[in-house]
């Protein structure tokens, strides 16, 4: 996986701060394949990397996510109750992009994470893993369908 490697190393987290655009354009590509935006879509959303804290919060989020730092100690009690990976006890309707180019686990693997009603949808079209823009009315429509559940 790209990003993982990228933040093991200072002169590539150098790289990341004075690519930080084009990087995002990658990730979003790789991510989603087909979803067309201009750059003035993304231009509208990209200011975020402007942020002075952008890369070191983005770098230390990954580092954190792989276990290479500690993470907040005042969340330690939170992180120990999300790690036992509790079920939920909710009708439930997940969505997968028939598209994602996004690491992401077989949509199989999501069945024993929930005890209610359950369903799985995969969102055909060339949808990847930015559903609510590129698949609107079908993310709006699993939200409707599993209140009904």
């Amino acid at each position: 996986m790209v990003v993982p490697v990228l933040f093991r190393h200072r002169a590539r987290q150098e790289g990341y701060d004075k690519y930080r655009r084009d990087f995002a354009k990658l990730i979003r590509q790789i991510a989603s394949p087909k979803w067309s935006f201009d750059d003035a879509q993304f231009d509208r959303s990209a200011g975020a990397f402007d942020n002075p804290d952008h890369v070191a919060v983005v770098i230390d989020n990954y580092r954190w996510r792989l276990g290479l730092v500690k993470g907040e100690p005042q969340y330690d009690d939170l992180e120990k109750c999300l790690a036992m990976a509790p079920v939920i006890s909710a009708p439930t309707i997940t969505l997968e992009g028939d598209a994602n180019g996004a690491p992401h686990l077989d949509p199989v693997s999501y069945r024993g994470k929930f005890s209610d009603k359950y369903a799985h949808r995969t969102i055909d079209g060339g949808i990847g893993h930015n559903l609510p823009q590129e698949a609107p009315q079908a993310f709006a429509q699993a939200i409707i369908d599993a209140d009904g559940l």
